[in-house]
């Protein structure tokens, strides 16, 4: 069965051993970062090391955040390239360019400023490499001026809506900075999941199992959604469940993503 991803980690390029780490920490995606999470003086050593990493296929996918055209240049076409997040993105020229350079790479740009947010659904439509469009919150809430999260709820909800609109997966949260904060991430969680995300980066592998356990449907969705299919396995029109529930051609569809996602297989993870 294929895996539904939920969980993003991070890991800085110029960590080898890190990397190493996150790619046996049972997330879905390992994305290598060459961006900000390294100095300017390590950015080469950073691609050089990513590069090493990639030559082979890898059994967990790798996206790589890339921090410039030589990243592209040098990371496009390698075996274990599982796709590449556009930091930063503005306008839909920026992924055209990037998707000439990296023919066929899966791409995942990620808006982190009002004009991005502005340009979503031109963006999530750039190219049909595009396969994602996230946030990226820190440096949105920078821009501007949000001082708490219930500030980022228009935003947030414009790139699910541009996401869903272009065709694409639903977009997976961004990260939560306070590692420690378990519970605060599970509260995050559960409200962007209410806002239509599916799923979140992390910083830590401690995060994972949390992210993964908010974001797949509790029991009485699943059997909501087997009622669901029981009475009307097929597209055969609008009808009322014995509840006085209304079904149509949506709610079939929905009910067989949450099973979906129910049955997912779920990357190994590590024992605590």
């Amino acid at each position: 069965m294929t895996t539904i991803p939920l969980t993003w980690l991070y890991a800085p390029g110029d960590r080898p051993q890190v990397v190493e780490k996150a790619l046996s920490a049972g997330a879905d995606v390992v994305i290598v970062d060459l961006e900000d999470a390294v100095a300017p003086d390590r950015k080469e050593y950073a691609r050089a090391a990513t590069a090493e990493l990639l030559a082979e296929p890898l059994s967990t996918p790798v996206h790589v955040r890339v921090a410039t055209e030589e990243d592209v240049r040098t990371l496009a076409g390698l075996p274990g390239l599982a796709g590449l997040r556009l930091p930063k993105v503005t306008h839909p020229q920026q992924v055209r360019h990037i998707a000439g350079l990296a023919p066929g790479v899966p791409l995942h740009p990620l808006l982190e400023s009002a004009l991005g947010v502005e340009h979503a659904y031109t963006i999530a439509c750039a190219h049909p490499s595009v396969r994602s469009i996230a946030l990226g919150e820190a440096d949105l809430c920078a821009d501007l001026g949000v001082r708490n999260e219930s500030g980022l709820d228009w935003p947030r909800s414009r790139v699910v809506v541009a996401a869903r609109a272009a065709g694409l997966a639903p977009p997976a949260q961004s990260v939560y900075r306070h590692i420690s904060d378990l519970a605060g991430l599970a509260a995050s969680c559960a409200h962007g999941r209410g806002l239509g995300f599916l799923g979140r980066a992390a910083i830590h592998p401690a995060q994972l199992p949390v992210i993964e356990r908010a974001y797949l449907p509790p029991a009485s969705e699943v059997a909501a959604a087997e009622e669901i299919l029981t009475a009307s396995p097929t597209d055969t029109g609008a009808l009322a469940l014995a509840d006085g529930r209304f079904v149509d051609a949506a709610v079939l569809e929905a009910a067989r993503r949450t099973l979906s996602l129910a049955r997912r297989d779920p990357p190994p993870r590590p024992f605590p």
